[in-house]
């Protein structure tokens, strides 16, 4: 895995870039880092910051659990931890609960006992629309635990 540094100016565009995707204010981070996994992936970290970038999208690293509360969230059953575990798209009868969002928006998938985040995703349908499936996917599911992003941040010097 190559990793450098980037520049200020490249570090505070990424930042720009996340915030306005993200819809959410982020620290000031001096300097970032880019680890990167393949041509269309990499792995993001500053000081106490870590992100993932697939393309031209951005999503908070399953780890950063103080960003992450900044999400909306889907909370799912004991039933579905299993497959949202295995890279499974989340599908309307195991989410118990939810916060608003609109259609494309990045959420968090928690699960409903201890509160533990297990995934990162793209909703597929707005929480309005939502409440008023039975079934299908709602969710796309981006990164979740033990995912190879998971995996590579493992192998990254701190």
């Amino acid at each position: 895995m190559k990793s450098h540094t980037l520049s200020k100016t490249d570090s505070s565009e990424i930042l720009g870039s996340m915030a306005f995707q993200w819809k959410i204010e982020l620290p000031k981070i001096k300097t970032l880092v880019k680890h990167e996994i393949d041509e269309e992936t990499s792995i993001i970290t500053g000081d106490g910051f870590t992100a993932i970038k697939i393309g031209s999208i951005y999503l908070p690293f399953l780890s950063e659990t103080e960003l992450l509360v900044k999400f909306p969230k889907i909370t799912v059953d004991a039933g579905a931890i299993k497959f949202v575990c295995n890279g499974a798209n989340i599908m309307r009868p195991g989410i118990k609960n939810f916060t608003n969002f609109q259609k494309d928006e990045i959420v968090c998938v928690i699960e409903e006992t201890h509160n533990k985040f297990l995934a990162i995703g793209r909703a597929l349908v707005s929480s309005d629309e939502m409440a008023s499936m039975t079934k299908g996917e709602a969710v796309k599911n981006l990164h979740y635990i033990s995912d190879k992003y998971w995996e590579a941040a493992k192998t990254m010097k701190k």
